[in-house]
C-alpha cells in the first residue's frame, strides 16, 4: 500500500510540478551541547589503556577460537563483540590497534544507529563527542533546501550520529575486548589456510616478526578497503570513480545545525558534516583517477580557485584557513559490487567484500545490517565444524542482505552520478530536476531520504522514486509548453536516467534485489538439527 502511495504521489509530481516547484520544506533545527575536544582526548587514552589490559587478561583465557577475524575496524570490531556474546571463542587479528586517523567511516546513519541498538553497541557512539544528524541541507546555483530524516516514529535518541572514526572504533574495540572469549591481537594476516579446498585458518606475522598460524572451522576476512585476501573469496571488480579531499574546519557554524551539508558544486559534490563540537568536516570530491598534486601547490590553488566559491559563506573562511593549514588528506572512492564464491570455512564482510561510493555515508549502515544477518543465521548452530555445509547455509547470507545492501549501494552510485556536473543537457537536467524533487518535501523528501539513511530498504520504492524524478524532469521541459528541442531533451532524461541505474541493478543482481522469494531463503541442512 505504501509503495503504491508513492507511485501515485511520485506521478502526480511530473503533472503539477510547476505548482509544486516553489514549495520548500521547513523544520526546526536542533543543537546539541557536548563535551570539549581536551576531554575526549582524555577519554581517547583511557580507552587505548582498557583495550590493551583486556587483551593481556583474555591471551591466556581464549582457547581453541570457533572463529576467526580478520581486521578490527567497524564491521571486524562490531562482529567479534556480536559472536563474542553469543558465546563463540573468537580470535581477532588487526594489523594495527593503535587509534585510526581517516577521513571517511564519520557517518552513521539512522538506519545503521539502529543496527547498533540491536547488536547492543549503542553506547559506543557516547563519550566520543559524537553529533547528531538530523538530515541534510542541499546547496545549488546560490538556492538551498532541507531534508530531514523521517524519525517521527522513533524514539527521540535514534538519529545519525557523526564522529572521528577513530574514536568511534577505539570504542567498539574496548567493547569487544571486554568479553573473556574474545582475543585481540596484533597481526598481519598474510594468507589463508587451506586444505582439500577448505579454509580451516590463517597465518600471521607479529610485530616482532615472528610467524604464527591459528586454526579455526571459520575464518571471517574483514580487513578492509585495501584488503589483500579478498582475491581468494570473490570475484572483485574495483573500480574509483573519484577521490576525496579532506579537511577539517574549526572555529566556525554549519548553516543548518545538527545537519549534513551537500553542495552541488561543480564538477562534483562537496560535502560539511560535524565530527565533533568544534569540528566540521569537509569532503571535496575530485572526479578522475588523477589528483593535483599536493606537494606542489597545485591541489591548494584548486581548492581556493574552483572550489571555495562555491562554499556557503557561512563556511568559506573557515575553508581557506584550513587550506592554508595544509593538513589537506586524500582517500580514493572505490566501489566494488559483492560477487563471492561460496568457499567453505571462511566468509568475507565490511569493505573487503563490498563497497559503494561514499558520497551518501551507507558503509557502516551496510556492515552493522549484514552483522544483525550473520548473527541470526549462525545464532542455532552449535558448532562451525562441518566446512562444506556451514559454507552451503551461509550462502543465504548473500540474499538475506540484499534489501538493505542493493538499496544503499545502488543510491550511492546513482546519486554520485546525478549529482555531478556534466556538460550534457540531459544530465544538467536530471541533476536539477533531482534538486528540486526534494525541495518539494513531504513524500518527495522524506521517502528518498528514507531510502538513504537505512530506514526503508526497499528496492523498488528506489527505483519508482529515481524514476519519479526522470518524469518531474521531463515535466518541467514541457512547461510552459513543449518544444522539439524540449522533446528530444526530455526523452534523453529519461535513456540517461536508465543508464544511470540499470548497470548498477544488474551488478547488484536484478533476481536477489527484485525476486528475492525465488532464492531459498534459509538452506535446511542438519547443522539446525
Amino acid at each position: 500500500m505504501e509503495v503504491e502511495t508513492e507511485l501515485f504521489a511520485a506521478l502526480l509530481a511530473s503533472l503539477i510540478g510547476f505548482v509544486l516547484l516553489f514549495i520548500l520544506p521547513r523544520a526546526r533545527a536542533q543543537t546539541n551541547a557536548r563535551m570539549t575536544k581536551a576531554d575526549n582526548m582524555n577519554k581517547g587514552r583511557q580507552v587505548k589503556q582498557c583495550i590493551k589490559s583486556l587483551i593481556l587478561d583474555n591471551c591466556d583465557a581464549s582457547g581453541t577460537p570457533d572463529v576467526i577475524i580478520v581486521g578490527s575496524g567497524v564491521a571486524g570490531s562490531a562482529l567479534a563483540y556480536t559472536l563474542g556474546k553469543d558465546g563463540r571463542r573468537v580470535h581477532v587479528i588487526e594489523r594495527d590497534l593503535t587509534e585510526p586517523d581517516r577521513i571517511v567511516g564519520e557517518l552513521l546513519q539512522p538506519g545503521g544507529y539502529l543496527k547498533l541498538i540491536e547488536l547492543g553497541l549503542e553506547d559506543c557512539v557516547e563519550k566520543i563527542d559524537a553529533q547528531q544528524v538530523l538530515g541534510y541541507a542541499l546547496f545549488k546555483d546560490g538556492k538551498h533546501t532541507k531534508v530531514s530524516y523521517p524519525l517521527e516514529k522513533f524514539h527521540s535518541d535514534v538519529s545519525g550520529r557523526s564522529f572521528h572514526n577513530g574514536r568511534f572504533i577505539m570504542r567498539m574495540r574496548a567493547k569487544a575486548a571486554s568479553l573473556p572469549n574474545v582475543q585481540l591481537e596484533e597481526g598481519t594476516v598474510t594468507s589463508l589456510l587451506e586444505e582439500n579446498g577448505i579454509v580451516n585458518g590463517v597465518h600471521y606475522r607479529t610485530k616482532d616478526g615472528h610467524e604464527h598460524k591459528v586454526y579455526a572451522p571459520l575464518t571471517i576476512v574483514c580487513d578492509g578497503c585495501f584488503s589483500n585476501l579478498r582475491r581468494a573469496l570473490c570475484h572483485p571488480k574495483v573500480e574509483v570513480p573519484s577521490h576525496f579531499v579532506g579537511l577539517v574546519l574549526e572555529n566556525c557554524q554549519l548553516p543548518f545545525a545538527n545537519h549534513g551539508h551537500v553542495i552541488l558544486g561543480n564538477p562534483s559534490p562537496v560535502l560539511f558534516y560535524p565530527i565533533s563540537s568544534t569540528e566540521i568536516r569537509c569532503l571535496v570530491d575530485v572526479p578522475g583517477q588523477r589528483l593535483p598534486s599536493i606537494s606542489n601547490g597545485e591541489m591548494a590553488n584548486y581548492l581556493k580557485t574552483v572550489v571555495a566559491p562555491q562554499v556557503p559563506s557561512e563556511l568559506h573562511d573557515a575553508f581557506v584557513s584550513a587550506i592554508d593549514k595544509g593538513q589537506i588528506r586524500t582517500m580514493p572512492n572505490r566501489t566494488m559490487p559483492a560477487d563471492p564464491h561460496p568457499t567453505p570455512g571462511a566468509l568475507l564482510m565490511g569493505d573487503a567484500f563490498n563497497m559503494r561510493h561514499p558520497l551518501t555515508g551507507g558503509g557502516m549502515t551496510v556492515a552493522l545490517s549484514d552483522i544483525a544477518v550473520l548473527r541470526d543465521l549462525l545464532k542455532p548452530l552449535h558448532d562451525f565444524n562441518d566446512s562444506p555445509a556451514l559454507c552451503k547455509y551461509l550462502e543465504s547470507f548473500y540474499t538475506l542482505r540484499k534489501p538493505v545492501a542493493s538499496t544503499i549501494n545502488t543510491l550511492a552510485g546513482a546519486l554520485y552520478k546525478v549529482f555531478c556536473a556534466s556538460p550534457d543537457e540531459a544530465r544538467t537536467e536530471m541533476r536539477q530536476a533531482c534538486f528540486d524533487y526534494l525541495s518539494l518535501g513531504g513524500v518527495f523528501s522524506t521517502g528518498p531520504v528514507a531510502l538513504l539513511s537505512g530506514l526503508n530498504p526497499r528496492p523498488l520504492s528506489l527505483v519508482l522514486h529515481f524514476f519519479a524524478v526522470a518524469i518531474y524532469g521531463v515535466g518541467r521541459l514541457m512547461l510552459p509548453f513543449p518544444s522539439p528541442k524540449r522533446m528530444w531533451i526530455g526523452i534523453r532524461l529519461v535513456l540517461s536516467a536508465s543508464g544511470i541505474i540499470f548497470p548498477i541493478i544488474k551488478g547488484e543482481g536484478v533476481r536477489q534485489m527484485f525476486f528475492p522469494a525465488t532464492i531459498p531463503a534459509y538452506y535446511q541442512s542438519s547443522l539446525l538439527r
